[in-house]
């Protein structure tokens, strides 16, 4: 999982404890083969594999100390080979020592694994790991029993319970690294409204005020400072709308860029985020309908745009004042090869899974409603 440069690994102390135990459970399983060393049926094939739990406990210990080396092979490896020298216990224990419950050749050791696992997968991984391991335990065990039963409950559960933490602690972060990244933005933003305000903004302002005052073409001159005016306050006041890391966007920020004098944008006061693609698109299509407002309602119409979050279902209306739309214009725009409504509005919103509502008629205006169905986390738009 990627994360800002400026933090680390939040599930690091994680990895740190993970290392840690397994050099303790080492130490007592040395001890565990020191006790039942003279019971067992071959005592060198004892040390072969404590020789071997020493080696990969180095080999384990030099990549999660890392970050680069907490890959995901290295984690399976571990369950594997945690499991391969568990299952040497039926050739090194004897028949005496299965009666008395002696432990297996590698005893506490093998509960680090599912910990890892859960510390690199999540709670999936843990519970996967801690249930190979238990599956592991039963055949080295030779039985299924109520022991075998007890140890699969704590290494499925402990696995759960790393894996658990660990999510949650990038999830922490992740948000972290969102505040501090907007923080940030919202700062610099800040700076360069003040700056804008102090000269750009106060030009315009005196451009506006003084060409509506002469009249004639200043007036036209006026408006359009107007409309910079506007258009560059929207810039400065919302917040950046670029996709994040999870990648979504705010839809609102999107469309407060899109106000302008002759265009009202009305939206919750707090973000309303969506995958960064149903942004695009959306604000594609209430961009196509404040085209057609500008290219067939006259100089003087005027839009408002209001986007309502329902939680489940994002609405946006665009509506104007002008003349509306004859009936059969659209279809005859269709048959003449027009299709900035059939595409760019319908079209897009369908793709999204959503629908599209037209209400007109001569002389009450046009206003659209989009309805678009909010994804669900871990779900892209279609």
């Amino acid at each position: 999982m990627s994360t800002s440069p400026s933090l680390r690994d939040p599930v690091t102390p994680i990895w740190y404890g993970t290392v840690v135990l397994r050099w303790v459970t080492l130490g007592f399983a040395l001890g565990a083969l020191l006790v039942h060393l003279d019971g067992y049926v071959r005592p060198w094939l004892a040390w072969t594999a404590f020789a071997g739990m020493v080696a990969w406990t180095c080999v384990s210990s030099l990549g999660y100390v890392r970050p680069r080396g907490r890959a995901p092979w290295l984690v399976v490896l571990d369950v594997l080979i945690t499991c391969g020298i568990m299952l040497t216990s039926p050739f090194v224990l004897s028949d005496a020592q299965y009666a008395e419950l002696a432990p297996l050749v590698t005893t506490v050791w093998a509960a680090v694994p599912p910990l890892a696992a859960g510390a690199r997968f999540g709670a999936v991984g843990g519970i996967v790991g801690g249930l190979v391991l238990t599956v592991c335990t039963a055949a080295a065990r030779l039985d299924v029993d109520l022991d075998v039963a007890r140890d699969g409950v704590l290494l499925t559960a402990s696995g759960l319970l790393i894996g658990i933490t660990a999510t949650t602690a990038r999830r922490s972060q992740a948000a972290l690294a969102r505040a501090m990244r907007t923080e940030a933005a919202t700062a610099e933003r800040e700076r360069l409204a003040r700056s804008i305000h102090d000269s750009v903004l106060q030009v315009l302002a005196r451009v506006r005020r003084r060409g509506s005052e002469l009249g004639g073409e200043a007036a036209e001159l006026a408006r359009l400072a107007g409309e910079q005016e506007i258009a560059l306050r929207a810039l400065v006041t919302t917040e950046p709308a670029g996709a994040s890391d999870s990648d979504t966007a705010d839809l609102r920020s999107a469309l407060q860029l899109l106000s302008t004098s002759r265009v009202q944008i009305a939206a919750p006061a707090g973000e309303v985020t969506m995958p960064a693609a149903a942004v695009d698109e959306l604000v594609a299509a209430v961009r196509e309908a404040l085209s057609n407002v500008e290219k067939h309602a006259g100089p003087t119409a005027k839009a408002w745009v209001l986007l309502e979050d329902l939680g489940e279902e994002i609405v946006l209306t665009v509506r104007d004042d002008g003349p509306g739309i004859p009936p059969g214009r659209l279809e005859q725009a269709l048959t003449e090869g027009h299709l900035g409504v059939a595409k760019s509005i319908r079209g897009r919103v369908a793709e999204l899974g959503g629908t599209c509502t037209l209400m007109t008629a001569p002389g009450e205006g046009t206003e659209w409603e989009l309805r678009v169905p909010r994804p669900k986390p871990g779900r892209r738009a279609r």
